[in-house]
């Protein structure tokens, strides 16, 4: 065991934790007054639910010694065996137990993630079955595929250094796939963001805790860990410049929410690329990560007519494949001999490989998330009905108001 990568792990761990507070403000910021709190809910609910599924299930589904290349297996249920002793496969110079627990840290945020698409219309109870079966049956299987020993995609030689799979697409498409079986808000065209500096300030912090995302996924602070470190911040100030730009062309006015949702695209779009590409490379992965999603989130969206409130397709699904797919181009074995070269390195066979990846992973991610979202409405309501929806999700779900009047 290495004192080193172990303190460089922990303190990932805690910054990739702190993203999902991150992410609750974000979010918040962006939704009615009415349903900030319910909002804000769902990034907490998930961080309650998946930390206990993960003990109980999940880290064995995900990381146990694998079946057939699909699942992990149950050997460490509850995690029996997952100790402070280090795992050759996993954990070779850290405590298996702290892996386990950085790995729940992207755990918690996929979900998360989802439900930033249909924010202001589903019912808690529901979302509270749905965050625990889409876990075990979506995130699980898709974690062990890419990152699982004996998993077939990462057998397959698909790269993914931090989760454009296994965070980014398979959030988005689900996200997806519920607002478009939810349906559209009955105030969609009156979604103004109620408090822009709590999305600011969440956008930061999620900026901050991407470090630990991205740069923890090299499991120590070496030559791989520093590039892609570089990566991750520049990729997130090219998306940010790139998606003002789009705006300032299109609409004449570079908005604050559009430079922190750029920023967030570039985030996204380099995770899976952030441990292969140079830092130049990381430059045009942020540039078309942001106008690639702010033309998803503008126009897109738009002409297919579905309701992403808060754009977790738009931004996680299109910027995550982007990600996968410039993984395919622009890798390079002189920034990390375990990986691979792309395309523009002579090899072109790893860009059909990120294609199987990541048509494996929508279809997967679809198909999965409608099958348990129809489950659930057979047995409960999943959407709020009119006249809650109205009143706002937080006095209708929780019985609680963000905002009183001054008396």
């Amino acid at each position: 065991m290495n004192i080193g990568d172990t303190v460089f792990l922990f303190l990932a761990t805690v910054m990739v934790m702190l993203m999902t507070p991150g992410l609750a403000l974000f979010y918040g910021g962006m939704v009615k007054s009415k349903n900030v709190l319910s909002t804000t809910m769902h990034s907490y609910g998930a961080m309650a639910i998946v930390s206990i599924q993960w003990i109980l299930i999940g880290y064995s589904l995900s990381f146990g010694p694998d079946w057939k290349g699909l699942i992990g297996g149950l050997d460490w249920i509850g995690l029996k065996d997952v100790t402070f002793a280090p795992n050759k496969d996993y954990s070779a110079t850290l405590p298996h137990n702290l892996f386990m627990m950085f790995q729940l840290m992207f755990a918690i945020l996929t979900p998360a993630l989802i439900s930033g698409a249909f924010a202001e219309r589903m019912r808690f109870s529901a979302f509270i079955v749905f965050i625990l079966l889409w876990t075990t049956i979506v995130y699980d299987p898709v974690a062990h595929w890419v990152w699982g020993v004996g998993g077939w995609l990462r057998e397959l030689g698909a790269l993914d250094f931090a989760g454009g799979n296994v965070v980014h697409i398979t959030s988005g498409v689900s996200g997806l796939v519920l607002a478009i079986y939810l349906g559209k808000r009955k105030d969609a065209h009156a979604s103004a963001p109620h408090h822009l500096p709590f999305t600011v300030l969440g956008a930061g912090l999620l900026w901050f805790g991407w470090f630990g995302f991205n740069v923890g996924s090299a499991l120590t602070l070496n030559d791989v860990a520093l590039t892609a470190f570089i990566n991750t911040n520049t990729a997130a100030a090219m998306a940010a410049i790139s998606w003002v730009v789009c705006e300032w062309i299109f609409t004449k006015k570079p908005t604050v929410l559009g430079a922190v949702s750029g920023a967030i695209s570039g985030l996204v779009a380099i995770t899976p690329a952030c441990g292969f590409v140079t830092p130049i490379s990381s430059i045009v992965i942020g540039f078309l990560g942001g106008a690639i999603c702010y033309f998803a989130v503008f126009y897109m969206k738009k002409k297919l007519g579905y309701d992403d409130a808060l754009d977790a397709f738009g931004c996680h699904g299109i910027g995550g494949t982007w990600g996968g797919i410039a993984t395919g181009l622009f890798a390079t074995k002189s920034v990390n001999e375990a990986g691979a070269d792309g395309l523009f390195y002579g090899n072109a066979a790893l860009l059909g490989k990120q294609a199987i990846a990541i048509g494996a992973t929508y279809v997967f991610a679809a198909v999965a998330t409608f099958l348990i979202i129809k489950a659930i409405s057979l047995v409960i309501p999943v959407r709020a009905n009119e006249e809650e929806e109205a009143l706002g999700l937080d006095i209708s779900m929780h019985g609680e108001k963000a905002y009183h009047e001054s008396l």
